[in-house]
């Protein structure tokens, strides 16, 4: 396991399936450079929790799109098979057309580089990565399989990430936007926790 908060995001070039539903032998995870980027990797196509993870992602897309983030999935699976998966609908098991990238690891460097690999079975733990501009990881977390993510945790790291950079505070616990921020001082935490401690 690898921790790369701190770090510049691995860069990768792979197969892919875009939003628009077309195949493309050489995505590369550079061009997107200079704009914020949610990575997040699903075990498996066509399986059990991955679909509602994926579908969720979907339907903040519009939301990922205001905050200026480019989303994009990745699993162990074959292009042609995100091509099938996105081509079954929903009530069938499928994603449907889904607006993100989604990425092809068949050889497993792409989370072998992210170091989320699972230790025995082989695919992606479900992991997600919020990467800045500057192409720095600035959040991560990683699920065991059997354990969804919350999609609106990583809008509401998203929008933290863009208030400290536009107004230079830190984010306290349970920050949402339109809260205030904290001075990253001695000064600033009293000020804080004074007035808000009890809403904590």
């Amino acid at each position: 396991m690898t921790v790369l908060v701190t770090r510049q995001a691995p860069d990768f070039e792979a197969a892919a399936v875009k939003g628009d539903g077309s195949i493309v032998e050489n995505f590369k995870f550079s061009d997107t450079n200079g704009k914020y980027r949610v990575l997040f990797f699903w075990p498996l196509d066509f399986t059990f929790v991955c679909p509602s993870e994926i579908i969720a992602h979907n339907n903040r897309m519009a939301k990922f799109k205001e905050l200026g983030v480019e989303v994009i999935g990745v699993s162990i699976d074959s292009q042609f098979t995100h091509h099938a998966w996105r081509n079954t609908s929903p009530d069938h098991g499928g994603i449907g057309e889904v607006e993100f990238t989604m990425v092809a690891d068949v050889k497993h460097e792409i989370t072998r580089a992210y170091g989320i690999e699972h230790p025995d079975a082989g695919v992606a733990l479900r992991a997600s990565f919020l990467i800045d501009k500057e192409g720095v990881v600035q959040h991560q977390i990683v699920n065991n399989l059997p354990l969804g993510r919350n999609v609106d945790e990583m809008v509401r790291l998203v929008e933290a990430l863009q208030f400290h950079e536009e107004h230079g505070e830190v984010c306290p616990a349970g920050w949402t936007k339109g809260q205030k921020g904290m001075k990253a001082d001695a000064k600033g935490v009293a000020d804080y926790l004074a007035e808000s401690s009890e809403q904590l």
